[in-house]
């Protein structure tokens, strides 16, 4: 019988499983109000392209039920929510209160509220009925779960037969020259634009740590075919492997 581990990581940082939620949590109350602004200076704005590759791998249609976990300040779930139109649903999920209510402003604000809703709730425990919706979303938010294959089994569970999950991440560049520029970049620069830019460092140089210790992307697909129990996963590498979309079936 294996034991459960005690402790798990925190960037760089070994610490007890039972901390992990508070600290990630902390992080992203510091940054949620200029989080947005953060994602297009240093991404240089193509984050939003990663994004766009995503919804079209989604194939979402007028009528679906849509999941945008870890969705934190609604980007996703907005352009979502125009795709299923108006007899479609939308809900943006996230455990972080203060990144929620920026995503829930947006979707108010955009006049899409009608079909999406914002729950705060944990994606491990996730408070929806079996076989529910047609399709699942994680951006940049599954390298921040405590339990992920725990979370992994729960989205599973939720999701239709036929349904698909779409997990966009950052991941591991293909080729060694840009995976030093990477690391470079990550190391040097990142932490100095989140000092500047959101007054923040110390979460910013957790974000370059938790990337590094994030499941490469065949160790990743192995982990959500037999973790998480799904039945096929794509894998497509984005600007050369710096960020990657696993794209799994639920048949």
């Amino acid at each position: 019988m294996m034991r459960e581990k005690s402790t798990t990581d925190f960037g760089f940082e070994e610490i007890p499983v039972t901390e992990k939620q508070g600290r990630v949590g902390a992080v992203f109350s510091s940054v949620a109000q200029k989080y947005d602004l953060m994602n297009d200076v240093m991404s240089l704005g193509v984050h939003h392209l990663w994004k766009r590759f995503t919804l079209e791998m989604c194939g979402l249609r007028p009528g679906h039920k849509v999941l945008d976990l870890a969705g934190g300040t609604g980007d996703l779930a907005f352009k979502q929510a125009q795709m299923v139109g108006k007899d479609g649903l939308v809900v943006l999920a996230d455990i972080n209160a203060e990144m929620l209510h920026r995503g829930r402003d947006r979707l108010i604000d955009n006049g899409v509220v009608s079909r999406a809703e914002a729950v705060q709730c944990n994606a491990e425990l996730l408070p929806f009925a079996d076989n529910y919706f047609d399709c699942i979303t994680i951006a940049f938010g599954l390298r921040n779960f405590t339990d992920k294959a725990a979370a992994l089994a729960s989205i599973q569970r939720i999701l239709k037969p036929g349904g698909r999950l779409c997990v966009l991440e950052f991941s591991k560049p293909l080729y060694q020259p840009l995976d030093k520029l990477y690391d470079f970049y990550s190391f040097n620069i990142l932490p100095r634009m989140g000092e500047f830019i959101a007054g923040d460092r110390d979460s910013y140089q957790y974000l370059a740590e938790s990337i590094r210790m994030h499941p490469d992307q065949e160790a990743l697909k192995q982990i959500i075919i037999e973790q998480g129990g799904f039945d096929e996963v794509e894998v497509h590498n984005l600007s050369g492997g710096i960020v990657a979309l696993h794209r799994a079936f639920k048949y």
